[in-house]
């Protein structure tokens, strides 16, 4: 199978995160028209977003995002969208200041079968939502958003909290068929991006923690 076949194969979705979409979701698989009038494909109704504020369509390199002269302009990743700008999984899209869409890849979908399920935690100071990728910190949400990677580590240990998780886990967790290669390195760093995440909210506490010899720990404390 050539390179071209692989990426073919790869199929997007686009998640609404806060704002009157909540919880929905689109899967690319076409043009999609994005704006306050009722004949786009994704309808926020909101007087900051323009009828027609942005498109978003499929492309050989993947999906791409074009404003179409808002008002009151698309974000991509925090910058202003100028043109066309090629998107990647776990992107955000903001468009005006209503509603955020992030971007997931299949190819970035990894099974976690090693690890087993586990309920929802309450009364735990971190808290996630695995179908909306949203995380909250003794009740504040994680703005902006965990990146595709940080979030997929976060649940690997979510899922084991309290439990040791060796790092070859983590590594399939995250990287998954492409995890050939990775080295321990690569998932330090990652690693010490997500506690950076977690101390800007929560600088007293050290929820990752790392069990030499072994691999890491979550170490989620009660919170009502």
């Amino acid at each position: 199978m050539t390179r071209q076949d692989t990426s073919q194969e790869i199929t997007y979705t686009l998640l609404a995160q806060g704002g009157p979409l909540n919880g929905q979701r689109w899967v690319v698989d076409g043009p999609l028209l994005i704006g306050r009038d009722p004949s786009c494909d994704i309808v926020i109704p909101d007087r900051q977003v323009s009828r027609r504020h942005a498109r978003l369509w499929l492309t050989p390199e993947g999906p791409r995002l074009e404003d179409l002269h808002s008002k009151n302009g698309t974000h991509h990743n925090g910058r202003p969208v100028m043109g066309e700008t090629l998107l990647a999984d776990g992107d955000l899209i903001q468009i005006a200041l209503t509603q955020r869409f992030l971007l997931l890849s299949s190819a970035a979908t990894v099974p976690l079968n090693d690890l087993p399920d586990a309920a929802p935690f309450t009364g735990k100071a971190l808290r996630l939502d695995e179908k909306t990728h949203q995380v909250w910190l003794r009740g504040e949400e994680v703005l902006p958003p965990l990146s595709a990677a940080q979030f997929r580590l976060l649940v690997a240990l979510y899922r084991r909290q309290g439990h040791v998780v060796p790092r070859e886990a983590l590594i399939r967790a995250v990287w998954g068929e492409e995890a050939v290669g990775i080295s321990n390195q690569a998932l330090d760093a990652l690693v010490r991006r997500l506690r950076d995440r977690l101390a800007a909210l929560d600088p007293e506490h050290p929820y990752i923690v790392t069990v030499r010899g072994h691999g890491l720990r979550l170490d989620n404390p009660d919170w009502e």
